[in-house]
């Protein structure tokens, strides 16, 4: 009962502590600026939008905190000694590597650079003497490596579980260039949840009741005492595919960072034995997050675009939330063949077999085994768009995306970089959906 009492008046001190953290909010900021800059592109490539600002930024703030109770549980029973130093510096790192690109706010990185630098101040002593570096050399040479590479892996655990679960409904459609200079359709996952991590931390002559359990990590360091920090962390992911449907992709996403978690973890009790194995933790904390973005990437080249139309028919690249299309079960990655009886196999013919019958609407639509169904609705005038079917692109499409990831300055900019005209296209703002 008495560490029942304690865990609860210590976390109600760590909750003001992380309410008064000003890189909370920064988080915030930043997903806010993230889906308005979603539905910017969303408005100029459909003239409509998948995503609403406030919604979508609620939703991501209260899984943030899911997932941060999830992740100080864990860490509870791991073990940390994290101090507030250590959040400080991830933190400000994270936020100048985002001006070089904006998925480098993943702790990996951060984390990566303190861990080398780390070791360059134990290696070169001239480094901590410098009297310009003492300011970074007394809280750096402090840290607990082992520790902290133990929290990057338990934020990648539940990443992992975030986008399997989630990262679908966060999926952008987009249009992009393919190897071949072709426009085809295409998915931007991406996603970025602010989570409030409250952990216990060994406090030398805290006093108090004892843990009922021994962390795995920090040793005699418990015996002293502990308390609770709160303090906000961001994880977050960006994948691209052509090839897959958003389900299929965000799987195998979710697989490879189950993976490079785990392998982490191992690292963080190894290198807890044998303080050796830093420098090789920190640079496989940088090395195979970049090594999972690039097999996706070498992945996408190796396989054939999905979103591209047929001889079967338009290829269906985005449903409209609450549209008709939603209604009648149409799924991304399925083919409309026949609208009205009518085989279609370009937009001009589908409109053509829409005038048909204004008022009713029976679609033949191949599933994704190949498979025909058969579905059919009235169509009333007020509807907005129609069925709410966003197509994938032909060659007239008047834009497309780079695949190229941008800097934070993106985000604040009026203009909205990202998107090249289409030389062969038409001079038009967009492509509406039906």
């Amino acid at each position: 009962m008495i560490v029942v009492t304690e865990l609860a008046y210590r976390f109600v001190q760590a909750l003001l502590q992380l309410l008064t953290h000003p890189f909370y909010y920064i988080g915030i900021l930043f997903i806010i600026l993230q889906y308005r800059r979603h539905i910017a592109f969303e408005r100029k490539l459909f003239s409509t939008k998948l995503h609403s600002l406030l919604p979508e930024t609620w939703r991501t703030v209260l899984w943030g905190w899911i997932g941060g109770l999830m992740a100080s549980v864990l860490m509870a029973l791991v073990g940390a000694t994290i101090q507030a130093e250590a959040v400080i510096l991830l933190w400000i790192l994270s936020l100048l590597l985002i001006f070089i690109r904006v998925r480098y706010l993943c702790w990996a990185y951060a984390f990566g650079v303190i861990g080398v630098l780390q070791v360059a101040f134990k290696t070169l002593p001239g480094l901590k003497e410098m009297e310009a570096l003492q300011w970074l050399s007394g809280p750096l040479l402090e840290l607990s490596i082992p520790a902290m590479l133990a929290l990057v892996a338990i934020l990648h655990f539940v990443e992992a579980i975030y986008v399997r679960r989630q990262g679908t409904r966060l999926g952008m459609p987009l249009f992009f260039e393919s190897k071949r200079g072709k426009i085809v359709g295409g998915y931007h996952l991406q996603g970025f949840w602010p989570m409030a991590l409250f952990l216990i931390v060994p406090l030398e002559g805290g006093g108090g009741a004892s843990l009922p359990w021994t962390p795995l990590l920090g040793g005699d360091l418990w015996s002293g005492g502990w308390t609770i920090i709160g303090f906000p962390v961001m994880i977050g992911f960006t994948e691209m595919t052509m090839s897959r449907l958003p389900q299929d992709k965000v799987k195998i996403s979710s697989k490879l960072l189950m993976g490079y978690a785990l392998v982490l973890l191992g690292f963080a009790y190894l290198a807890h034995l044998w303080p050796a194995l830093t420098l090789l933790g920190a640079l496989l904390s940088i090395g195979l997050h970049e090594a999972i973005i690039l097999y996706s990437r070498w992945e996408e080249t190796n396989r054939t675009p999905y979103y591209v139309h047929s001889s079967k028919g338009l290829r269906i690249l985005g449903i409209l939330p609450g549209s008709a299309a939603e209604e009648l079960e149409l799924h991304v990655g399925e083919v409309l063949h026949k609208v009205n009886g009518v085989p279609v196999r370009t937009k001009d013919e589908l409109h053509q077999a829409m005038q048909l019958n204004p008022a009713f609407c029976k679609l033949e639509v191949l599933n994704l085994a190949g498979e025909s169904k058969f579905v059919k609705r009235a169509i009333f005038s007020d509807e907005h768009h129609q069925l709410g079917i966003l197509l994938a692109p032909d060659q007239n499409a008047p834009f497309y995306a780079e695949e190229q990831q941008n800097s934070i300055l993106a985000y604040f900019s009026r203009k909205l970089s990202g998107l090249l005209s289409n030389r062969s296209g038409p001079g038009s703002t967009g492509t509406k959906s039906l």
